[in-house]
């Protein structure tokens, strides 16, 4: 293969194409506004992301140790700030159970204060990393890992859902039953109201009108009755204060940067457009610190409750998000007692549908995985093993793209060989190099030759490879010390003007010869 140069990278969004998709944004939100059937269905889907935001934060509360309201104001500054300054339109972000794990111990041994300033200066890094263009790096994600991410996190709903179905009467059971039929039928019926709202709605009537007594919101903790107020941390402005959150920032930075920005691919997927993960990087930031001088516990994006936005209730603008904060924290504050009411069964056959819909069930099939090569399943099935074994996407992300680096790698060492080429004459023997050289090929390049038996000169043509790395030219210098110990000449030619700059810069420098 001929390769004139390294592959060009993907062109940056110019001035006026950052221009260009704020107007698009802005025109989209206002489109909404005039178009009341749009606007129902932003509106609506606000509302049903909001009734199922409301256990969740309550329990990831309990995950990070904090009090619920601090989970649900976070959720509120989150939504809120995100709709404003995030890249993804329709996507949720809010309090975590990824953020609450990483943040956890700093609460459990250090309190309050220092946990509200692990999330000001997390979102702080955040920014930094946004600044810095880290988004770029989503480009590597390989689309088995992508898959992968999708069927764990799919399990990993589910996964959720189970200790609300375990030592429960069988009238949860029966509940759930319909909450799943309603979401499964209705929208055969109609799709005037989104069909996870009916569900949450019919089952909280029958629940209070027949006085049932079963799992609710109001057992996940209690709902809070005032409005999130500003919280300055009480820490000491000192260097061991930051040698005690710094390590816990830079990983909630990183976990919520990750599966924010899977998320913010996957909805591109769904919705067939493009999102600004540059602004959706530093977005996060700034939401993060927001969301930490209101006292709350941080997050990133939620891809459950992305899915219901964006899948089940088919918003696609800036105000179902929006609306999904504002409803949070009216429901919390004003209608606490009503919502306390909320059958968790309703709640749960939601969570259901949207794991069941989330799967890609194409990608387990067996005429699939007949036709998949074997190295791209192992990819997959490692990024879902791992993240349900630890219950955090980024671990699963993470070992999905070593591994798929690792086989890449290994496929590109096998492709690379030495042909003889051409003789010329007696004293001169030509060799060809086909393939990629890096540091996986090029280490047994040297054992291609044959250095006894070869003539006095020796040409070694690169016209059909590239060099990668300085492991290829030490390879070359290599190659052509043990040609010289034999008293005999080695000429490298065909090199491509990348390749040729690597090789005069690096040429003689690495093995000690200069």
């Amino acid at each position: 293969m001929t390769s004139s140069s390294a592959p060009p990278r993907p062109p940056r969004r110019t001035p006026m194409q950052r221009r260009q998709a704020r107007t698009e944004d802005v025109t989209s939100v206002l489109g909404a506004l005039r178009n009341p059937r749009r606007l129902r269905t932003e509106v609506l889907a606000g509302l049903v992301v909001a009734l199922a935001l409301i256990p969740e934060a309550i329990s990831f509360s309990i995950i990070a140790g904090v009090d619920p309201r601090v989970g649900l104001f976070a959720s509120f500054t989150m939504a809120v700030s995100i709709a404003f300054v995030g890249g993804r339109p329709a996507m949720i972000s809010a309090a975590t159970g990824a953020i609450a794990l990483v943040i956890a111990p700093v609460m459990r041994e250090h309190g309050m204060d220092y946990l509200i300033a692990t999330v000001i200066l997390a979102g702080i890094i955040q920014v930094l990393f946004g600044v810095l263009g880290v988004a770029r790096l989503m480009r590597f994600i390989p689309r088995s890992v992508m898959v992968g991410f999708v069927n764990a996190l799919a399990i990993l709903i589910f996964l959720a859902q189970v200790p609300y179905l375990t030592g429960v009467s069988w009238m949860v059971y029966l509940m759930v039953a319909v909450g799943i039929g309603i979401l499964v039928f209705l929208p055969k019926l109609t799709t005037v109201v989104p069909a996870p709202l009916v569900a949450i709605v019919v089952l909280t009537a029958v629940t209070l009108a027949f006085s049932l007594r079963v799992p609710d919101v109001a057992d996940e903790g209690e709902l809070p009755d005032s409005l999130p107020t500003l919280f300055l941390p009480d820490v000491p402005m000192t260097l061991e204060t930051l040698r005690i959150i710094a390590p816990f920032a830079i990983g909630m930075a990183l976990v919520g940067l990750m599966e924010s920005l899977m998320t913010a691919k996957l909805v591109d997927d769904i919705t067939d457009t493009h999102s600004n993960k540059t602004r959706e990087s530093w977005g996060q930031g700034v939401a993060n610190i927001i969301t930490g001088f209101f006292g709350g516990m941080g997050g990133c994006a939620m891809i459950g409750q992305t899915m219901i936005n964006v899948k089940e209730s088919r918003a696609r603008t800036r105000i179902s998000t929006f609306l999904a904060g504002v409803f949070l924290l009216i429901l919390v504050v004003g209608f606490g007692d009503v919502i306390g009411r909320i059958p968790m069964a309703a709640l749960v056959a939601v969570m259901i549908m949207v794991s069941v819909g989330t799967f890609d069930w194409h990608s387990v099939r067996l005429r699939t995985l007949r036709r998949m090569p074997k190295s791209e399943t192992a990819v997959m099935v490692t990024t879902v093993v791992i993240t349900v074994a630890t219950g955090n996407l980024a671990y699963g992300v993470l070992a999905g793209v070593v591994v798929a680096a690792v086989m890449f790698v290994n496929r590109v060492a096998h492709l690379t060989h030495v042909v003889e080429l051409d003789r010329p004459d007696e004293n001169t023997r030509v060799y060809g190099v086909v393939g990629e050289l890096l540091w996986a090929s090029s280490n047994d390049l040297i054992y291609q030759f044959d250095y006894t038996g070869d003539p006095a000169n020796v040409v070694i043509d690169l016209s059909r490879s590239h060099i990668w790395d300085a492991s290829t030219v030490a390879t070359l210098d290599a190659i052509t010390q043990k040609y010289r110990d034999k008293g005999k000449s080695v000429t490298i030619t065909g090199l491509n003007e990348a390749s040729a700059a690597r090789h005069t810069r690096l040429a003689g420098y690495l093995n000690g010869q200069a």
